[in-house]
């Protein structure tokens, strides 16, 4: 207790200093300073006479005139829950990037390139989903637009009642759309182009009869004292991609006729009057963006428009989960299979040259558009998609002589992480598109193997902290409207901050890390036990998708009593005894490292069942896991020798709970640190079988799988680079590079990826009697060590060749 008592202490002394730390963001050069220092000069304006909370859609506009144009006109906007901000027309700024209350993000935009002499309309579209919103939207349940110049030069348009605003009575949910499992991502929309305000982004939009917006408070930044509303934020996120990305084809046509080359070049579609009409289109690859129908006459013609990720077999699997009632098969295949999806739905209004975008991005490989026409022919006048996506840039190469599934794997593996990250990192972005820190470990790790991207793996380890709850534990996901807690996953954020720490450096930001580190672990060590073993841990304390753990769950004893629990406590205690020594405070690192010591001195004997060569997942060996083992090798219980025969046997015995997608990350960890690192491509089925299903994602469980786009699955982006081509760092900050290859049975293969200071790239060859040649070139500034069959060789900035 009395080591409870102190580290608790040390804890709450730094609080107040990390809660100042601003994260700093990929605009922050451009704001005025000024604008952290006071209240805004803008308010927060809505709607009169609309209720705080409701769902709607609402329009703002100012419109001003200018003799000349200037250079820079750079603006600060947010909203709750969301908006669209346009000049003269053109889409400048979509957000604000998702937060909390207490983080309140706020873009900042240069609208220059978009003004011109004369008059010039802002104009926003703002949307409250209030109870519908998706569970990754927090708000203070008010709806509001802000928009603040950055200097006096810009602030004649800072929101006040010189804005004039309107509701947009085109609009209400729509929730009629058939999704299978824990769906949270939001309605759709139901649009009826006869009660929209066709035009209201346009400078030439008569606005004469809207009202004078409703002014609220002044913002104000975080820090602002005795302020009841949103604490704004800059925010620390480049602009997402934004892309146009034409379907590849059509499966089925009823009712219509398409082009030939329809969809991938623009072409009408008629639909006759009085008839129904239905259209599959196949984007032959899963994607998320903007889906916009253009469509002309067709007055009171009805048109849905569903989204799927694959479609479905017409019979039951053998499953009792709710989101597996239907398998899904090959991916390609349409023949006798169900559309089931969720929907927008566009009721014509009979004019020309109607738009229909999304609000808010959508995920489809499949679209399936169903047209009901009244007494007029519709025409539509085209469809595609807006791509949309975090704008992370690939950096990585790599080429294997006679392998090119190995390059598939990698393409799809960058196309899942790609599609899992937009303004967080997401689990999934169909089905809930939330930020899973135990998920997003890994990816923050495929992030900083295969990109240079400054921004995205800090935004996480800042969101980890700002779920953290009173007691100490991180949310299980965050942001988040609705709260969850893993607490495996708040373990799985330290040694996220770890990973950063060694591939990226930035000790002064880790540093402020540290009390929330702390909490966490402090949180942990109320469950100690006497025998050094973690009793019960609350929650849910998910582990993997095996098919022998119960909700996710490891196997555990009413007390607790469970070795996964234990040995991932060492873990995260090391880890965070790393970075106590390095940057923080000496005596709370010996603490982690004298728990772990003690926990780790009576795992053989609780655990180690010496007749099958394993560690058991409890103290009474009832069950066995490749988790546990792989935690086990991680965790330093057994090595050498030792850990290749535990290794074995986890991968031999199917009597062991398997690992499924997420935790191989883990156990191809273990493989490696066992020394066995030539057995990864042998290790690749459940990646094999995906692809002979047509994936073009990675699914979050082997089938059947409810989500078809799970990031974790995209591990090998990260363990070709570290296992194969053998590349890691070896001290903080990548300052200095360990190349190890564990090249199995392969011949030829090179690759290349990104480091702070430049790139580091290998290629090897091994001819006919075993002898390697490796050619290396390793980044300016850098050295490092190359290993082989247990040799080591010193590596040197530049090119350098090898041949042990």
């Amino acid at each position: 207790m009395k080591k409870i008592v102190t580290l608790f202490a040390l804890v709450c002394s730094a609080v107040s200093v990390s809660s100042q730390i601003r994260l700093e963001g990929y605009n922050q050069s451009k704001i005025n300073p000024g604008l952290f220092e006071e209240r805004w000069g803008a308010r927060w304006i809505s709607v009169p006479d609309e209720p705080a909370n409701v769902f709607g859609v609402y329009h703002f506009r100012k419109s001003f005139d200018l003799a000349n144009v200037p250079e820079t006109f750079v603006i600060h906007v947010s909203a709750d829950n969301r908006y669209k901000l346009y000049v003269n027309g053109v889409l400048a700024s979509l957000g604000p990037a998702r937060c909390d209350i207490y983080n309140w993000n706020f873009e900042t935009v240069d609208l220059a390139p978009w003004l011109k002499e004369g008059k010039n309309t802002l104009a926003a579209v703002v949307w409250n989903y209030a109870e519908k919103k998706p569970a990754a939207q927090i708000s203070f349940n008010q709806t509001g637009f802000i928009l603040q110049g950055n200097t006096d030069a810009e602030r004649f348009v800072n929101t006040d009642t010189a804005w004039v605003c309107a509701k947009n009575n085109g609009y209400g949910a729509w929730e009629k759309g058939a999704v299978l499992g824990y769906f949270v991502t939001g309605p759709g929309e139901r649009l009826d182009s006869a009660l929209y305000p066709w035009g209201w982004e346009l400078p030439e939009y008569d606005d004469s009869a809207w009202t004078k917006a409703k002014m609220g408070i002044n913002g104000a930044t975080k820090g602002a004292r005795d302020y009841p509303g949103r604490l704004l934020v800059p925010n620390p996120l480049p602009p997402m991609a934004m892309e146009t990305e034409r379907l590849a084809s059509v499966r089925r046509a009823e009712g219509m006729r398409c082009a030939s080359d329809f969809p991938k070049r623009s072409s009408k579609i008629t639909i006759p009057a009085n008839s129904k009409a239905r259209l599959l289109l196949d984007n032959e690859q899963l994607t998320t963006g903007y889906f916009t129908l253009l469509y002309s006459r067709g007055k009171d013609a009805e048109i849905t428009i569903g989204y799927a990720e694959a479609l479905y077999e017409n019979r039951r699997a053998a499953t009792t989960k709710s989101y597996d009632l239907y398998t899904k098969g090959h991916r390609d295949v349409v023949d006798g299979k169900l559309f089931m999806g969720y929907e927008d739905k566009v009721i014509a209004d009979g004019s020309e040259n109607r738009n229909f975008t999304t609000l808010w991005w959508r995920t489809w490989r499949y679209v399936d558009v169903q047209v009901s026409t009244a007494s007029e022919a519709l025409v539509i006048d085209d469809l595609y998609g807006i791509f949309s996506a975090y704008p992370f840039k690939n950096e990585y190469t790599f080429t294997a002589a006679g392998r090119p599934e190995l390059g598939k794997i990698l393409d799809i593996g960058w196309r899942t992480a790609r599609l899992c990250a937009n303004e967080t990192y997401m689990d999934c972005p169909y089905y809930e598109q939330l930020q899973y820190f135990g998920d997003t470990r890994i990816q923050a790790m495929v992030s900083l193997y295969n990109t240079r991207d400054p921004y995205m793996v800090k935004n996480a380890l800042e969101q980890g902290r700002q779920s953290i709850v009173a007691d100490g534990l991180t949310m299980s996901r965050y942001p988040s409207g609705v709260h969850q807690f893993i607490p495996s996953f708040s373990l799985w954020w330290i040694c996220m901050g770890h990973d950063f720490w060694m591939y990226r450096g930035e000790e002064a930001y880790l540093k402020t890390l540290l009390p929330a580190f702390r909490g966490v672990l402090s949180w942990y060590e109320q469950w100690l036990k006497p025998d050094f073993s973690l009793g019960f841990v609350p929650h849910w304390f998910f582990a993997d998708w095996s098919a022998g753990f119960p909700n996710g769950e490891p196997i555990r004893e009413k007390d607790g009593n469970s070795s996964f629990q234990d040995l991932l406590y060492i873990l995260a205690l090391e880890a965070a005894a790393d970075m106590e020594e390095a940057f923080g405070t000496a005596t709370v690192a010996a603490h982690y490292r004298n728990t772990a010591s003690d926990i780790r001195s009576t795992i053989h004997a609780k655990y180690w069942d010496d007749s099958r060569k394993l560690f058991a997942d409890t103290h009474d060996h009832r069950n066995y896991s490749q988790h546990v083992n792989a935690l086990a090798i991680l965790a330093g219980m057994v090595e050498g020798e030792a850990a290749a025969e535990v290794m074995n046997c986890a991968l031999s015995d199917k009597d062991l709970n398997q690992a499924t997608i997420y935790f191989r990350y883990y156990l191809h960890q273990a493989l490696h640190k066992a020394g066995l690192g030539d057995l990864l491509l042998n290790n690749l089925q459940i990646w094999r079988d995906q692809m002979a299903l047509g994936l073009t994602t990675w699914a979050e469980m082997p089938e059947p799988s409810r989500s078809d786009c799970h990031a974790w699955g995209a591990s090998p982006n990260i363990e070709f680079y570290r296992i194969l081509l053998g590349i890691d760092s070896y001290a903080p900050g990548f300052n200095k590079i360990k190349i190890a290859p564990s090249l199995g049975k392969l011949k030829e293969v090179s690759g290349a990826m990104p480091h702070p200071l430049g790139i580091i790239t290998a290629e090897y060859a091994v001819d006919n009697k075993g002898k390697l040649t490796a050619n290396l070139i390793l980044p300016p500034g850098t050295s490092g060590t190359f290993i082989w069959k247990g040799k080591e060789y010193p590596l040197k900035e530049g090119r350098q060749q090898i041949r042990p």
